[in-house]
């Protein structure tokens, strides 16, 4: 490790380690920026494909609407925020550009094996791959990201990485819906292989992403701490043998093992979880729940809880400004109750568009996602910027955004999910995306700034649990489930609105909180045990 003293040179800037960094970011900087959107732009796509796909998928596979909720929310989100974990300490301990490449491929190479699906479980089993690569993606770009933009610079860098969520989105309803209402109408009876329009729109969007690991593949890996002017920590003398010690932590069954490995006590406390966690499941289903839903739920509830417990013995300084940290819980909370009303509108848009309003497959996927795309990119580039400049004042200045981003989007959905006409439809939803992206950049930004550097890719894996568990796997199928119950999608995406007093009750909780928790980083660090 470089002495205090030494001068570092590395792609974003040059300085004295541990001298002040008051620098902007270089050009190169802002060039690994727009190949990590890039690369989250095709995250999206591969993700979010399947809702202009839905009406065909629900035909074809005899779905209902909280199996296709099940299907694009909990089998991927489950699986995502579960590995993510893991996959965030890797990207802690190891190169971030090469394991960003290996999950890239992963996950593009199981969005084409989507396409030769022929059942919900085949399906449901290529979307659990998809979310396991995608987990590699964004721990690691937030801790390049980090590496790169100075603090000040941080929340915008973010945002227009982030943006690439509703651009992607946006690109996947239009390709997707012009590969399969064109492939039907070429191919009645289905074409090559056998394959119908849903099949073949998998297939070609999941291709280019090996085109894109290979240039992923090129770029520079940035000195950890170099632009706060830290000292750049030891290189993990084992990186692969702590992921497998972080998998068998977070993974049930395994997760007994781990926990054994922390004596009787920790083994009796993961019992007594496992045991309370399988009996809150087993009363949903016999009060007559879907078991997939539950029991996917029920797997990530369990391992998160095995995860912290085993953080909290291992390493203690990151279970400190992590789960110890009220401040950062309160914002992930605040985050995921956003992202749960945001994925279920993203998902159920173009199936209420399709089903109500009657527009074709091209027309809604062109307007939803044109729509989408532009709504999130300047929500976010916007909330980034605005977040930024209110920090300039006050350190908790960011999560004015977040409530923001709790509030105003609300009468928005109420009115594209009442609508009757395809112009109130469509203007409800670019305003909800609109306001609603605002605070992405802003909360994530404030969970990084909660924690030290080496710790940036776990508390962006414990972020995104909030997006998952809380968001991915819970919005989409809630709103599919209650539309399945009452026979409409329309209650069943308002009914999601019970949870904004929540999200409105954490976000300033969080805004309390957070100055306290960023000025004692590094004493709360140093008290756990952390060489600061």
């Amino acid at each position: 490790m470089a002495g205090a003293d030494t001068k570092i040179v590395g792609p974003a800037l040059e300085v004295e380690r541990g001298a002040p960094v008051e620098q902007g970011a270089t050009r190169y900087a802002w060039y690994v920026l727009s190949i990590l959107f890039l690369v989250y732009v095709l995250n999206f796509v591969d993700r979010q494909i399947i809702s202009i796909l839905a009406e065909d998928i629900k035909r074809d596979l005899g779905l209902k609407d909280q199996d296709l909720g099940f299907l694009y929310g909990t089998a991927f989100g489950v699986f995502y925020s579960l590995f993510g974990i893991p996959l965030g300490r890797l990207a802690d301990n190891w190169h971030r550009v090469r394991l960003m490449t290996i999950g890239l491929s992963l996950w593009s190479v199981m969005t084409a094996l989507s396409g030769f699906s022929r059942t919900g479980g085949h399906l449901a089993t290529a979307r659990i791959g998809v979310g396991i690569g995608e987990a590699t993606a964004s721990p690691s770009a937030y801790s390049i990201i980090s590496d790169y933009f100075p603090k000040r610079l941080r929340a915008t860098a973010l945002s227009i990485y982030s943006a690439g969520l509703y651009v992607g989105g946006g690109c996947s309803l239009f390709i997707g819906g012009l590969i399969v209402q064109g492939w039907n109408k070429a191919y009645p009876g289905g074409g090559p292989l056998g394959l119908v329009g849903w099949q073949a729109a998998f297939m070609a969007v999941g291709v280019p992403g090996l085109l894109l690991a290979v240039w992923i593949a090129t770029l520079k890996e940035p000195i950890r701490g170099l632009v706060e002017g830290l000292p750049e920590p030891d290189k993990h003398p084992a990186p692969f043998r702590a992921f497998g010690a972080e998998l068998v932590t977070i993974v049930p069954p395994l997760t007994l093992i781990g926990a054994a490995m922390g004596g009787a006590r920790a083994l009796g406390y993961n019992l007594l979880a496992l045991a309370l966690v399988a009996a809150a499941v087993t009363g949903l289903i016999e009060a007559g729940e879907p078991w997939p839903q539950w029991v996917a739920i029920g797997i990530g509830v369990y391992a998160v809880f095995s995860w912290a417990s085993a953080l909290k013995r291992r390493d203690p300084p990151t279970f400190a400004l992590i789960v110890g940290t009220p401040a950062f819980l309160c914002t992930v909370v605040a985050y995921g109750l956003n992202a749960f009303l945001s994925y279920a509108a993203s998902f159920w848009a173009a199936p209420y568009a399709l089903r109500e309003l009657g527009v074709t497959p091209s027309s809604a996927g062109f307007m939803i996602g044109s729509l989408g795309a532009t709504a999130g990119f300047l929500g976010l580039t916007i909330g980034g910027v605005v977040s930024d400049r209110l920090r300039r004042g006050n350190p908790a200045g960011r999560l004015w955004v977040v409530i923001f981003g709790a509030i105003v989007p609300v009468p928005f959905l109420v009115l594209a999910f009442t609508a009757s006409a395809p112009t109130a439809f469509y203007t409800g939803i670019f305003l909800a995306q609109l306001t609603a992206s605002c605070a992405l950049g802003a909360a994530a930004a404030t969970t990084q700034d909660m924690v030290l550097p080496r710790m940036r890719g776990t508390a962006t894996a414990t972020f995104f649990i909030g997006t998952t568990l809380i968001g991915l796997a819970l919005g989409p199928y809630m709103a599919g489930r209650v539309s399945t119950l009452t026979g409409s999608l329309s209650i069943g995406m308002l009914s999601l609105l019970v949870v904004t007093p929540i999200t409105l009750a954490c976000a300033v909780a969080a805004y309390r909180l957070a100055p306290r928790a960023e000025a004692t980083r590094e004493a709360r660090a140093r008290a756990a045990g952390e060489a600061v």
